[in-house]
C-alpha cells in the first residue's frame, strides 16, 4: 500500500473583492476571507491583481499579507506593473496567467509554446528574488514541453474543461479532458516540475483530481466563496478539505470509515 502525500488546498478569495466592489465600500474584506481560510484548513491564499483592478486591489494584497501567517499565491499576467508589484511585495508564490480585459474570468492556459523566451526572460528576476514561480497552463503537451524550458518550477494545470464537461453531463468529454489531466500531470512531473490544479473545481470535481498521485495542490476559489453564501466560508472550506483528503487515502488503498 503506497500512501500518497498531503494534498495541499489554496483558496482563491478574488470573489469576495468581486462583492465588495459591486457596492463599494471596504466589506466584505478579502483580507478577513484569508485570515478566516487559514483558520479553516487552507494551506495557501491565492490573489489575483488584474491590471483592470476589477476585484482585488494593491492595498488587498498588502493587507492579505498583513494577516495571515499561510503563503499567499499572488496570480498576475506577464506585464511590467505586475511584475515590479510582485519584486516590492515579493510573496511565497507567483503564478503568471494569461489576461485579457473582456474575459469574465481566466477563460484558459498561458501560451507558452509562442512565448517561452519572453515568459523565460519574465520570470527570472522573480525567481531571482525567491518567489516561487509557478505558470498556469492547458493540459496539452505541446505547453508542458515548452514550459520545460523556461525554469519555472511549478505547473498549475487548468481543470477547467474537465469540471465543465462533468457538471454538464457530457460524459465522452469529461473522459477525454480526465485523460488529458492525468497524462499531462504525469508528463509534467517527469519533466521534473510540481503539479498543481486548478479553475472550477466543485465538491462534485475534486475527487478525481485530488486523487492523482502527481497533483500537489489545488487551488479553488469561485465555488467555494459561493458555498459560503449558503453554508459559510468555513464550512465551505472544510467540507473541501475532507472530501481532498478522502480521495488521497482511498487513492491509497486506506478504508474511509
Amino acid at each position: 500500500m503506497n500512501t500518497l502525500s498531503r494534498l495541499r488546498l489554496g483558496i482563491n478569495i478574488d470573489h469576495v473583492a468581486t462583492v465588495r466592489n459591486a457596492r463599494g465600500g471596504d466589506t466584505p474584506d478579502p483580507a478577513r476571507a484569508a485570515k478566516l481560510a487559514q483558520a479553516a484548513g487552507a494551506d495557501g491564499i491565492t490573489a489575483h491583481l488584474r491590471e483592470d483592478r476589477r476585484h482585488i486591489t494593491d492595498s488587498d494584497i498588502e493587507a492579505i499579507l498583513d494577516v495571515i501567517d499561510i503563503p499567499l499565491n499572488f496570480e498576475m499576467a506577464a506585464t511590467d506593473e505586475m511584475q515590479q508589484i510582485a519584486l516590492r511585495h515579493k510573496p511565497h508564490a507567483v503564478c503568471i496567467v494569461p489576461e485579457k480585459r473582456e474575459e469574465r474570468t481566466t477563460e484558459g492556459g498561458l501560451e507558452v509554446a509562442r512565448e517561452a523566451n519572453r515568459i523565460a526572460h519574465f520570470i527570472a528576476p522573480l525567481k531571482d528574488a525567491g518567489c516561487r514561480v509557478s505558470i498556469f497552463i492547458a493540459a496539452e503537451r505541446r505547453q508542458i514541453e515548452a514550459a520545460a524550458q523556461i525554469g519555472a518550477p511549478v505547473v498549475e494545470l487548468h481543470a477547467g474543461a474537465y469540471c465543465d464537461a462533468l457538471a454538464e453531463g457530457r460524459v465522452e468529454d469529461r473522459d477525454r479532458e480526465f485523460a488529458k489531466l492525468k497524462d499531462m500531470a504525469t508528463l509534467a512531473l517527469d519533466l521534473g516540475w510540481e503539479v498543481q490544479a486548478g479553475h472550477g473545481i466543485t465538491f462534485d470535481s475534486v475527487k478525481p483530481i485530488a486523487a492523482l498521485p502527481e497533483v500537489m495542490e489545488l487551488n479553488i476559489g469561485h465555488f467555494l466563496i459561493g458555498e459560503a453564501i449558503f453554508s459559510g466560508l468555513d464550512s465551505s472550506i472544510r467540507r473541501m478539505r475532507a472530501l481532498m483528503d478522502e480521495a488521497r487515502q482511498e487513492a491509497s488503498g486506506v478504508s474511509v470509515a
